[in-house]
């Protein structure tokens, strides 16, 4: 059995990557850290996508119905929701050290998502300091590239492989990764429809997008959440962004789009990515419900300004 370390004491975060070559490894080293937890009267929580689930669950047997079991490819399918997730659960049991697996990046995972999970990976160890949880990250070492395993050792502290528990080397700093991870993004794949706004055009910019989005492939249910996700991003542009933007909107195959550009900042890098509270004074809110929203949000803050990226899955 892999013994991952727990806390040390209050306001202690432990964050290794466990690095696997199969599955008896995975069951193995994942199946060990939750017998370990439960064993320590501990909260868990295990993450992970749906097929490792009916793996662990198998295997820990009546133990598996003592710890809470959420399927990663559904929660985690936009990256940006994982962490409020996690959060949450945490949130749940103040007083104890709570455990969590989370395995955010899997095979069959798009660029864009493993970019903005990376993000989540690095964001984490901003999140979680100070406070006396461990989240164990497991990474395919055999089914994922070369560069998102360098990644995983760039975004964890330290690094389980082999069996070893040890200090990785090329772990840095949340703000480097993310800095990386603002690549370009790539030119619209389609035909785009452009609309600029400015203050008392949110209206405009609302009935606009709803009359678009009625040619596309989205139900009807879709089609009023990707409307309310452009409002919500519009508003920040007119209220943070300068007081006004840009919206793109256009459809592939597989996919809906809608792109805002503004000439904003992006302060707190964990803004929508934290349940903001009711009674909160410093936003957030609407950045957290567009992350609720769309299956994928890409953000990218660059010296021009900030540009949202939401993707719809239309399949």
């Amino acid at each position: 059995m892999i013994t991952v370390p727990a806390p040390a004491g209050p306001g202690a975060f432990v964050h290794p990557a466990l690095f696997y070559q199969d599955l008896p490894e995975y069951v193995a080293g994942v199946g060990g850290f939750v017998r370990a937890a439960l064993a320590a009267d501990e909260p868990v929580l295990v993450a992970v996508p749906g097929p490792h689930l009916d793996a662990l669950r198998g295997s820990l047997g009546a133990d598996a119905s003592h710890a809470v079991w959420t399927d990663m490819t559904e929660a985690g399918r936009n990256p940006g929701r994982i962490l409020a997730a996690l959060q949450d659960f945490a949130d749940r049991h103040p007083d104890r050290a709570a455990r969590i697996v989370g395995e955010p990046i899997w095979p069959g995972r798009t660029a864009a998502e493993v970019r903005e999970a990376t993000r989540h990976e690095a964001l984490i160890n901003a999140a979680f300091a100070g406070r006396r949880a461990t989240v164990l990250c497991p990474y395919d070492v055999r089914g994922l590239s070369p560069a998102v395993v360098a990644d995983a050792r760039r975004t964890h502290p330290t690094v389980i492989e082999k069996g070893r528990d040890l200090p990785s080397p090329a772990y840095t700093d949340a703000a480097a990764v993310s800095a990386d991870c603002d690549v370009p993004l790539p030119a619209p794949d389609g035909d785009v429809l452009r609309l600029d706004y400015a203050h008392g055009e949110l209206a405009a910019v609302r009935q606009r997008a709803e009359n678009w989005a009625r040619g596309t492939a989205l139900t009807p249910a879709r089609r009023g959440d990707l409307v309310l996700a452009v409002s919500e991003a519009a508003a920040n542009s007119l209220s943070h962004g300068g007081g006004a933007g840009t919206l793109r909107l256009w459809a592939t195959g597989a996919e809906t789009v809608a792109e805002i550009q503004d000439g904003g900042r992006l302060a707190d890098p964990l803004a929508g990515r934290r349940r903001p509270a009711l009674a909160s004074a410093h936003g957030g809110r609407g950045l957290w419900m567009i992350h609720q929203l769309c299956d994928l949000v890409e953000i990218r803050a660059t010296d021009r300004g900030l540009t949202l990226r939401l993707h719809m899955a239309t399949l």
